[in-house]
Parts: C-alpha cells; structure tokens; sequence
C-alpha cells in the first residue's frame, strides 16, 4: 500500500491573512460594520466600505488611510437593485463579500406597517441575495484566482430565539418584531445560497452575533446593560471587536471546508 503523502499545513498566521483579497461590506460604518471592516483591513485586505451616507463614509476611508490600510468607498443603498447591478459590473474580481447592512426603524408593535417589514426585508434579504447575484462574475474570478470565494451575511440570534422581553423595560429597547423575522430570513437564504454556488468554490456562511451594545448603552442605562449581560453564560455582552476573529475565520482560508454553517457569537445566550 502505497504511504499517504503528508501536507504541511500552512502558519497559524497565515491562514488567517487576506494580502491581495479585495473585500466589500455593506453597513461598514456602523457599530459592528467598523469592527469587521477594520479586522479585513488589519488581515491585509483591500476593503471597499459601503453604506448610504456619503460623508461618513468619506470620514472612514480616512481614518482606514490613517492607519495604512487600503480602502476605497463606495457610497450607494444595497437595497436598490439597479445600483448594486451596477456596482458590481464594473468589479474585475471580489474575494469576499459582507452582507451586514439592515434598515430599520423601531416601532412597538401596534405602529408596525407593512412599509416597515418590506424596508427591512428589501434591505438585509433582498440585499443579501442580490449582492451575491450581482458578484457572482467577480466572486468567480477570485475562485479561479485563489481557489476560494467568501460570502457572510451577518444575521442575529434573535434569527434564532425570540427576545425575552422581561430584558426589555422600556417599549423603545425592544427588539422590533420586523428585525428577528428578516434575520431568520437571512439564515435560511445562506443555505441555500450555499448550496446554489457550492460548486462553483464560493462559500456562504452567515455569523449570528448576540448581545453587542454600544459603549453608550451602558454608561446611559447600566441596568438594561446589566440585565443583558446576565442572559449570557460569560456574564457580559460582547465587544464590537470580539466579532473579528469569527469574521476572519469564515472569509480566510482558514475554513475553505466550511460553507452553509452559522457561526454563533452570543456569549451562550442561545445555549441555555
């Protein structure tokens, strides 16, 4: 029997790097899009940070350029189909591509119209399945590149579990009854997309964060923080930059076998 031939699997370190990757976040200038952009950027990405408001994004890609990094922006509403169409003709080849971007304004649940659910439906499912779309020639460019293409789509537990609302004291901290239907949305589109461009060498997986407050929240209300921190099995709520690490494993080489799969960053709170 002829010995089987032993591949030295490559550096921690390098598995996880993205030198000469071209990546694209939608929502990239939000709480946790910043996270998640600055952990490509530092990878050795060159990110390109979308979202709706020009000027903040301007402010960004400087701040990206202060620290060295390779950025570009890319200012225009993911849930208008003819922009993202016309967006992504014109890419030669993308590595990786973010899916984070929702629209959404709270409402209790007797404000709720359907304009609200179909906003915020069109801007994270909808989105998500046509930047995939759209990518598909530049996303298989990079598969023919590299040998691998990623998508995340960034959904939430409460995709997973519906909100405890003793958490929730006051009617405006509630989770709105359009976000957790249209993360749940989210999910399922990733397996199918999965299993739609798995043989093309694209990956789609989907991370689902937990509790992630702003540093506001707790300072503002440290008893709501409190009460949030207390449904985790670490006895905290995450920190923006603890998405990072996640984030990389899906878009580097570091999980080429894994496509289909939700990564969960909850702190436990979806284990209990």
């Amino acid at each position: 029997m002829a010995a089987e031939i032993l591949t030295m699997p490559a550096s921690a370190t390098d598995m996880f790097r993205l030198d000469g990757r071209v990546a694209f976040i939608s929502g990239a200038a939000g709480h946790l899009g910043r996270a998640m952009t600055l952990a490509l950027a530092s990878a050795g990405a060159h990110v390109i940070v979308n979202g709706r408001n020009d000027a903040r994004l301007k402010d960004f890609e400087g701040e990206l350029a202060a620290l060295g990094f390779s950025a570009e922006r890319a200012a225009f509403d993911v849930a208008e189909p003819e922009r993202v169409r016309a967006f992504f003709s014109a890419r030669s080849r993308l590595d990786i591509l973010v899916n984070n971007a929702i629209a959404m304004t709270p409402k209790p649940f007797a404000a709720l119209e359907q304009s609200d659910f179909d906003e915020t439906y069109r801007s994270s499912v909808g989105a998500a399945f046509e930047t995939v779309r759209a990518a598909l020639p530049a996303l298989r460019k990079a598969v023919d590149s590299t040998g691998d293409a990623s998508v995340v789509n960034i959904a939430s537990m409460y995709g997973a579990v519906s909100p405890d609302r003793r958490i929730y004291a006051k009617p405006e901290q509630a989770s709105p009854f359009h976000y957790g239907p249209a993360k749940a949305a989210l999910l399922q589109l990733t397996r199918h997309q999965a299993a739609e461009f798995g043989p093309s060498g694209i990956r789609v997986n989907a991370l689902m964060p937990g509790p992630f407050p702003r540093e506001q929240v707790a300072k503002d209300d440290p008893a709501f923080a409190g009460r949030l921190a207390s449904r985790t099995m670490l006895g905290r709520t995450g920190r923006a930059e603890e998405i990072a690490g996640p984030l990389l494993f899906l878009a580097s080489k570091a999980s080429t076998f894994v496509t289909g799969s939700t990564l969960t960053i909850d702190g436990g709170w979806t284990a209990w």
